[in-house]
């Protein structure tokens, strides 16, 4: 467990300093240069630090980079989102989480709950595959076929009897959600709920997440899908608008 913090430290030292030499890093952690220079080309091999420079320090890596700008994106996403979750939430009185996609799972990074007394609870915090979930559905089904192939290699899992069973199914089901502009969730990472997934796109179309909203069964019947779809739709485009406004403009 030592030499994992000792690694955490090295790269939260990296972070804040922007460099360290072999000889800083031995200081910093109190140990010899020779474990140091370890753990520093550990990190390079894993691409949280690069060497260069006539002194050879080392500088953060790409890993590093892209991980401090997805914590930075998914922070500003839940501060805009978070207004527009809690309108719908009281518009159409069921719960609502913004999610975005982790591999081939789906995190809910924020919600509202409804107000009635029977729910569907929050879920935030948690990481569901995302074939099971509407939200992570709405993200696959603006990806290309391939791309979501990608996320599966060793097949897929089941939450419910409902659950998509192969990635084959998996496909043919996002065509049908991208063609639909939203995607569905009857039983399929828990029996008895019914859930609704619309897309958040940036400035290049990209997905950058989703509003997903759920419900018991007996409250969102089909025929009551397009209008909470419409005002899922609204709030995604009101997300996305203020997620591109709140950007720093390059």
């Amino acid at each position: 467990m030592d030499s994992v913090d000792n690694a955490l430290r090295l790269i939260h030292a990296l972070d804040e300093r922007g460099g360290l030499r072999v000889a800083e890093a031995a200081e910093l952690l109190g140990v010899a240069r020779s474990t140091a220079h370890r753990l520093l080309a550990t990190l390079r091999f894993r691409g949280f630090a690069v060497q260069d420079g006539p002194d050879r320090s080392y500088r953060p890596g790409p890993a590093l980079v892209d991980a401090g700008l997805r914590a930075v994106s998914r922070l500003d996403l839940r501060s805009v989102a978070r207004p527009h979750l809690a309108a719908l939430a009281e518009e159409v009185g069921e719960t609502v989480h913004l999610v975005q996609l982790e591999g081939n799972g789906a995190r809910f990074v924020d919600g509202v709950e409804s107000p009635q007394a029977v729910r569907v609870g929050l879920r935030v915090g948690l990481v569901l595959p995302a074939h099971a979930t509407a939200g992570g559905k709405a993200i696959l089904a603006a990806l290309p076929p391939e791309s979501v192939r990608v996320l599966y290699p060793r097949g897929v899992q089941a939450l419910t009897g409902a659950t998509l069973p192969t990635v084959d199914d998996i496909v043919r089901h996002l065509q049908d959600a991208a063609r639909a502009g939203y995607a569905t969730n009857f039983g399929e990472s828990a029996e008895g709920v019914v859930a609704l997934g619309v897309v958040v796109r940036d400035q290049q179309r990209q997905p950058v997440g989703a509003i997903a909203l759920a419900a018991p069964a007996e409250r969102l019947p089909r025929a009551r899908l397009p209008f909470i779809v419409t005002r899922m739709q609204r709030a995604s485009l009101a997300i996305s608008e203020d997620f591109l406004g709140a950007a720093p403009q390059g």
